[in-house]
């Protein structure tokens, strides 16, 4: 194998710490780079979510364990901009975002990416569970499935392109569980081997996201109608903030049969309700497509048969 420069953003948790731990031991040269891209406030925990300052610290002690030099870039204005921005925006249109695509597409893999390359980098690693490789078939680099079904993440890498692929490392995405991946930090002696996953936004470390749009979108969690197919209003809901197209709960009205929301109008602050064949449809309507694993098609072209994963 190659030896190569390789620069792992590592986040602090245990799968960017398993992804240089194991880069090292194949003897490429690793380099680790956090990013601090929001500053925590005095009532949050500093062991909580990822690149907080308990994160940060986390990474440190990883990377002194592995034996690679470590640096913390403070990328709080991209990030701002480009994630959290847009994360408030998306509220405001009824929508329901996620913000560690942007995060991804935008920080990890355009800003971070640019900088790996000014160090004489060779690839750009995290700590995905995902697989990248070179299609030679179709002549084009792809993203796969990784091996462990549960953990996959390649929906949120959707939006990467062919230069960058061909740049990226993911050590993780041939292993078979996340058992699999503290078995090997622990193997490692790293500290971080039993550290939970983070499973909050990171900007948001209270948990309550709510109470964030409230600061920033407060029209997004104010008070407004649930309404029926036919217009009539059925009752009163929260705040289009709490409510996603096909979700059940938080519906407080009396129903013979259950309830799911079927649309979301933040102009109005309503929120549509229905049964589930309301639900259902034979098309739908996508946008920022980026074709991966084949050419875009050409105006002209025939329809192509696709497997749609909704997420």
């Amino acid at each position: 194998m190659k030896r190569e420069r390789i620069v792992v953003a590592m986040s602090g948790g245990v799968d960017s710490s398993v992804a240089a731990a194991l880069l090292k031991e194949q003897g490429h040269e690793v380099i680790g780079i956090t990013l601090q891209i929001w500053q925590e406030s005095a009532t949050e925990t500093r062991g909580a979510g990822c690149c907080s300052l308990g994160a940060v610290e986390d990474a440190r002690r990883v990377a002194a364990k592995v034996g690679i030099p470590h640096y913390v870039l403070n990328y709080r204005e991209p990030f701002a901009e480009k994630v959290i921005a847009p994360f408030i925006e998306d509220y405001k249109r009824g929508r329901t975002p996620n913000p560690c695509i942007n995060c991804n597409r935008y920080i990890k893999f355009d800003a971070l990416l640019e900088k790996a390359r000014s160090l004489g980098a060779d690839g750009l690693a995290t700590g995905h569970y995902a697989r990248v490789f070179r299609d030679d078939a179709v002549g084009r680099w792809v993203i796969a499935r990784a091996g462990d079904a549960a953990k996959d993440q390649t929906y949120a890498l959707y939006a990467t392109k062919q230069e960058q692929l061909a740049f990226m490392r993911m050590p993780l995405g041939d292993l078979s569980s996340k058992e699999e991946t503290r078995a090997i930090a622990r193997k490692y002696g790293l500290a971080v081997a039993n550290k939970p996953d983070s499973q909050e936004i990171c900007f948001v470390q209270s948990g309550d996201y709510a109470e964030f749009l409230a600061r920033s979108a407060p029209e997004t969690v104010a008070a407004g109608d649930f309404v029926d197919t036919a217009g009539r209003v059925r009752g009163r809901h929260e705040g289009v903030a709490f409510y996603t197209v096909g979700q059940r709960k938080r519906i407080n009205i009396g129903s013979a049969t259950p309830l799911y929301v079927v649309g979301v109008d933040a102009a109005s602050g309503s929120v549509m309700v229905g049964d589930d064949a309301d639900l259902w449809a034979t098309q739908c309507l996508v946008e920022d497509v980026n074709w991966v694993s084949l050419p875009e098609p050409c105006p002209g072209d025939d329809p192509i048969d696709c497997a749609v994963k909704i997420r």
